[in-house]
């Protein structure tokens, strides 16, 4: 039990069932846990498999294989770093230490820091696809030192999710990368979710379709270029019944979405680096306006506007229009994503490959898509794309589509049904292509109140007018 390929710590969901697909590919394994019932559970649970279960840290430690190698799934916050804590008094100089956690990667990036003094090669790493994805291969976004990479790659490899591209891991780059990369990730993963939410609301308030319509509905998209995991399971949920009662269980669930901060976080990186999320950024927004459900229930009954309603009309149009505003959405949420890991990469010099981690959520991971393997060749064909609208088949694409997005939108404004990130989304698109904006008034304004100066289009420098003066 001295020679244990990779030890595992944190026995809940994504720890244990990482563990089992972790020896399941070939590789024994060691588990701890802070708690001794997970342990006790997990090694009930894998008797006479290539796995020791364990309570002490020091025999944890004292049963891998050197350099030690260790994953954590634990809390995010201070249970890591309590972690780290009863880990390194048992750990040597050259052992390997990976947060698989939704950790902050600043966070990350200062343990990484304090680690290394100590001789630890600290690893942030990014896991997607939630407990079935942990089981069976999940999208793995691990960032941190390189050689450090090379030696966790023969497992890394056969535990991911298998894609025809290959496995869905790669090194993503050095300090806190792989976090970051899936902190926006999960910040996409808030715009899709918000954006199909939009579509059921168009189809079902204004389309008037029944849940089992809507199931066939988006069973169709997904056999189309809409293909992927959220779009699936979302045909799936609206055809269970409530086992509570009469009905269908989507329609017995509050209207109040939660969030544990990823989403947050990218709009506010974003923001840090003067990137522009609008479809992300309303994405949480909406879960906050939400969650805020007593203050919604009572302005219904006071402020003034259209009842959103059934309209007459073509309803095999109206979905056809809400398919096509649903693909050129998507494609602006992930021009968005993929535009700020540009910019951080810049910023950090972390020298991100976007077609290789597009490749990477092929499979695996909650934003898996038919689409991401067109993203991919976008990055191949151009890995200095500025904004990935830009590509020419994306382009084509939008203009393909735009009709649809733009009825569905204005029909959906007319109606008093909000739209956030779909119309952000079409905001976004006509802002970007737009050759000239209202900011020269910003501008204007700012020098007026704040001496700010501004830029002409004549000449070059900066200027500043004496406003009151000349009004």
């Amino acid at each position: 039990m001295s020679e244990m390929a990779i030890g595992m710590v944190g026995l809940g969901v994504m720890g244990w069932n990482l563990a089992l697909n972790i020896e399941e590919k070939g590789f024994s394994v060691a588990v701890h846990d802070a708690w001794p019932d997970p342990v006790d559970r997990f090694a009930a649970a894998t008797q006479g498999k290539a796995v020791g279960a364990f309570k002490s840290v020091a025999e944890f430690a004292a049963a891998l294989r050197r350099p030690r190698r260790i994953i954590m799934l634990v809390k995010a916050g201070e249970v890591v770093d309590k972690t780290i804590a009863a880990l390194l008094p048992h750990l040597e100089p050259g052992d390997i230490l990976v947060d698989a956690g939704n950790e902050h990667y600043a966070t990350t990036e200062r343990r990484t820091r304090e680690l290394k003094i100590a001789g630890i090669r600290y690893f942030g790493m990014g896991v997607s696809g939630g407990e079935m994805g942990a089981r069976t291969g999940p999208s793995m976004m691990p960032g941190g030192d390189r050689a450090a990479y090379d030696e966790l790659a023969p497992i890394l490899t056969k535990i991911a999710a298998q894609h025809a591209d290959g496995p869905c891991v790669t090194y993503v780059g050095p300090g806190g990368a792989g976090h970051y990369v899936k902190m926006v990730h999960n910040g996409i993963e808030y715009g899709d979710m918000q954006l199909i939410a939009e579509a059921y609301d168009v189809l079902k308030t204004l389309g008037g379709l029944t849940n089992a319509e809507l199931a066939g509905v988006f069973d169709e998209w997904n056999r189309g270029e809409l293909e992927s995991f959220l779009v699936e399971i979302t045909g799936k949920i609206f055809r269970v019944k409530d086992p509570e009662g009469g009905g269908d269980l989507i329609d017995a669930i509050v209207d109040a979405a939660s969030m544990k901060g990823t989403g947050k976080w990218t709009v506010q990186e974003a923001a840090d680096l003067g990137a522009a999320i609008p479809t992300i950024a309303t994405s949480v927004e909406a879960r906050v306006l939400s969650g805020a459900r007593a203050d919604r229930i009572h302005a219904a009954r006071h402020l003034p506007g259209p009842t959103p309603a059934a309209a007459p009309g073509d309803r095999v149009e109206l979905v056809a229009a809400v398919r096509a505003a649903l693909y050129a959405a998507k494609a602006c949420s992930y021009a968005q994503g993929m535009n700020l890991l540009r910019l951080a990469s810049d910023a950090y010099g972390w020298r991100l490959h976007l077609g290789e981690l597009a490749r990477i959520w092929q499979d695996g991971c909650i934003i898996r898509a038919r689409f991401l393997g067109r993203i991919k060749a976008a990055y191949d064909r151009n890995p200095g794309l500025a904004n990935l609208l830009l590509d020419p088949s994306f382009g084509e694409e939008l203009a393909q589509r735009q009709g649809g997005w733009r009825r569905v939108v204005a029909a959906s404004v007319t109606a008093g049904l909000p739209v956030l990130s779909m119309g952000a989304s079409l905001a976004y698109y006509d802002t970007v292509r737009r050759e000239r904006l209202p900011a020269n008034l910003t501008q204007a304004q700012r020098d007026f109140f704040g001496a700010h100066t501004y830029k002409r289009l004549d000449r070059e420098g900066d200027f500043h007018t004496d406003w009151s003066a000349l009004t």
